[in-house]
Order: C-alpha cells, then sequence, then structure tokens
C-alpha cells in the first residue's frame, strides 16, 4: 500500500471533538487506499502545564525525569485517537516512542534522531493495521531512557517517520490552511501560496515564521520529503494548503516569496574594540558558550588617539533575541574581567525588530536590496543593521515601524499576485 504521513499539532487535537475531526481526516486517506502514520502532539496546552508541574516540584530539577513527564502528553493523545478510529472501525495501533522505538541521542529535551527501525510497525501493517498512531515529540536514548526533541519536536518526527518509511507526502495539519506570503494578521492582502521551496520556507522558519519548525523543514530538505501544510479545521482535497518542495517543482517563480519578521530583537554594539587577529572569536565564543543565539554581525573599523598615538580598533554590533540580552551581557563583561577582550562601552537597543524578504529568485535577479530600501526610505524607516543571503535581505528597524515595514514591503514585491 502507498504510505502517507499525517501529523496533527496540539490546537487540531485540543479536545475530545477535535481528535474526532482529525480522524475523520485519517480515515478518509484510509479509504483512498493509504496505509497512514499519525504523528500527534500533546492537546493544546498539556505540554505547557506539565512543564509547570515539573518547575514547581523541583527547581533544579533531574532532565530525564522532566522528559519522563512532558513526553506524556503526546502518549494520552495517541491513545486517545487510536481509540477514536476504533470507534470508526479503522485498524489502528497506538505507538509511544520506545516502542517503536525512536532511537535518539541522550541530550535530554533537546534530542536528535540516531535511527527509526521499520521493522516494528511494518509487521503491524502487515498483519492488518491500516494506521499506526505515534506520539510525537520523544524518542528512546541508547540507556532506554525517554528523551524529548525540543519545542516543534512532532514536526521533526513526522518528517523522520515520513523519510525512514518512504511516504508518498507528509501532511501537516495546523490552525492555518498554509503558508502566507506574510502574516495575515499584519497585512490582509497576504497571499497564500500554493508551493513554496524548501530553502525559502528554512528561511521563512528562521526568520520568525512559526508554520513549521526550523529542524523539520532541514530534515525534509535533506530527504527529499515533501510536505504539505493545510488546516484542521477546513475540508481538504489535493489541492489544498501549501506543499513545500524541491525548487525545480515550484512554478510560481517569484523573485521574493514572502516577509518575515521577529518582533522581539535586541542590538548590542562593543564601542573601541582592539582590532587584532581573533579578536571576533573572543568576544563570540563566549557568547556561543553562554547559549545566545547571534544572528546579524556587523564590523566598523576606525581609530582613536591613546598617548598620542592613533591605534586601530572596531565596533562590533550583533543581534540576538531580545530575551538572551541579560546573557550576552554577563558573557560579554565576564570576558572584559579576564582579559580576553577589552572595550570602551557596550551599548544595548532592547526596541528593535528584524524583518526580512525571502526568494530564491533573488539568486539570479539584481536590485531587489535597493527595491527593498528604497521601499524603506518611502516610509521614512531608518534601517539599523542589514544582513543578507543568497536568498534573502533582512534588516533591524526601530520595533513601532514594523508592521509598517512589512505592509510595505509587500506592496514593493506585488505579493498579493499569484
Amino acid at each position: 500500500m502507498p504510505l502517507l504521513v499525517m501529523k496533527f499539532g496540539g490546537t487540531s487535537v485540543g479536545d475530545l471533538a477535535r481528535i474526532a475531526n482529525a480522524a475523520a481526516k485519517v480515515k478518509r486517506e484510509v479509504e483512498r487506499g493509504y496505509d497512514v502514520i499519525v504523528i500527534v502532539s500533546a492537546m493544546s496546552g498539556k505540554t505547557n502545564e506539565l512543564v509547570g508541574w515539573v518547575e514547581q516540584t523541583s527547581h533544579l530539577y533531574d532532565a530525564r525525569e522532566y522528559d519522563a513527564v512532558v513526553a506524556s502528553g503526546e502518549n494520552v493523545t495517541a491513545g486517545l485517537m487510536a481509540l477514536r478510529l476504533q470507534q470508526m472501525d479503522v485498524p489502528a495501533r497506538s505507538w509511544q516512542g520506545w516502542q517503536v522505538p525512536i532511537n535518539t541521542t541522550s541530550a535530554h529535551s533537546s534530542a536528535r534522531f540516531v535511527d527509526i527501525p521499520r521493522a516494528n510497525i511494518d509487521a503491524k501493517f502487515a498483519e492488518g493495521f491500516k494506521v499506526a498512531v505515534v506520539a510525537g515529540f520523544q524518542g528512546v536514548s541508547h540507556e532506554g531512557r525517554i528523551t524529548t526533541l525540543g519545542r516543534g519536536g512532532s514536526d521533526t518526527t513526522a518528517v523522520a517517520f515520513a523519510a525512514a518509511f518512504g511516504a508518498e507526502r507528509c501532511d501537516i495539519y495546523t490552525d492555518v490552511d498554509g503558508i502566507y506570503t506574510t502574516d495575515p494578521r499584519i497585512s490582509p492582502k497576504a497571499r497564500r501560496l500554493d508551493r513554496i521551496a524548501y530553502e525559502e520556507m528554512l528561511e521563512l522558519a528562521s526568520l520568525g515564521a512559526k508554520v513549521l519548525q526550523t529542524r523539520s523543514v532541514e530534515l525534509a530538505m535533506r530527504y527529499k520529503v515533501r510536505l504539505r501544510v493545510l488546516s484542521s479545521f477546513e475540508d481538504t482535497d489535493e489541492s489544498s494548503g501549501t506543499l513545500v518542495c524541491a525548487e525545480e517543482e515550484n512554478m510560481e517563480s517569484k523573485v521574493v516569496s514572502g516577509v518575515a519578521y521577529s518582533r522581539d530583537e535586541a542590538k548590542l554594539t562593543l564601542m573601541s574594540v582592539e582590532d587584532r587577529p581573533g579578536i571576533a572569536a573572543a568576544i563570540f565564543g563566549p557568547l556561543a558558550s553562554a547559549g545566545v543565539n547571534v544572528d546579524m554581525i556587523v564590523q566598523n573599523i576606525s581609530e582613536k588617539e591613546v598617548g598620542g598615538n592613533s591605534i586601530a580598533v572596531t565596533d562590533m554590533t550583533f543581534s540576538c533575541p531580545v530575551n538572551q540580552v541579560a546573557r550576552a551581557q554577563k558573557a560579554l563583561t565576564d570576558a572584559a574581567a579576564s582579559g580576553t577582550i577589552t572595550y570602551d562601552d557596550l551599548i544595548v537597543d532592547t526596541d528593535v525588530s528584524k524583518v526580512s524578504v525571502v526568494g530564491i529568485g533573488m539568486r539570479s535577479h539584481a536590485g531587489v536590496a535597493a527595491q527593498m530600501f528604497s521601499a524603506l526610505s518611502a516610509e521614512n524607516i531608518n534601517i539599523k543593521v542589514i544582513g543578507t543571503s543568497e536568498i534573502k535581505i533582512s534588516v533591524l528597524i526601530d520595533r513601532k515601524y514594523m508592521e509598517l515595514a512589512v505592509q510595505a514591503l509587500h506592496d514593493t514585491f506585488a505579493l498579493e499576485r499569484a
């Protein structure tokens, strides 16, 4: 039988009625002739509740017991989904991570896949079962302990199963009906894309679009898993949602495919750092060790007078999520105290946002940056930092202008047009 992987997020299985709705979609695919592997998340809000219970019980908790607790949310959903399918006369069985087994590393709460053997699930399909309902977000380490994959891990679980079992497609059911050119809550002109290339989706996901988890897109691109994002709450057919696929399958050929944003960014500038080989490593090494996710980096070379002599110095500016500023400040202060680096001042701006345009068409079209900067200039929006890659341009701007910038760029590149 052809195989399909279907993943249902927390809002899609938020209560018994929604589980029944999701089960009806699974039954429809079985009736079309598919064997189905269903990956489920915990009911919406349940993981946060479980995390809260752990933190209330022990502030310095054992990570192995943390994983044992928070993985239980998916176990409940998997059992309920299997029961509902059985009530619908669909032969189904639930699977926890250790039963498959989903073999992972031992990095609790941020485990990575090692492998997913097919034998146990294939044997059940051979017995006549049509659906395997697998608890997402979890696996088992080589020590036999339950592990979890980090937030959004159920998306990654679904793609991993699609790759391991050679699925025809991996359908991600969520509370939106696909990938849009930008956030429809900000721009009413936002348009749902029929298709988007892996690389574009990866950039959009990493830049703030929250429909798909970044690791899941990386995995899909590596193993060429065709992903489809669609709504749990609408009637769907083969043309519904957005297909995430290889570049050669995408015929829309827009120079810019989407506008993404990250609201809560911060900009930090080290003033008058000594300009010498190895200074960048001396700055960003401690930041990495402190778990600070540095994004955009700008270096400005200048000079300053010391004892009547001019010496070369540099101002080093970088961005990071605003909730990591305290960690970044401590790491840099400690590095200065140890003599690893010297600087005159550390300037922190926690009131900025990042806005980005993304499109594989940028590889072969000049002038995208000029268009972007002209559009922002026309709205009197000042650019603080610029970052680029082959298929994206990002800018840091004052947060109060973020929505205006998104709307202006969406209009400039006419993204509302198919």
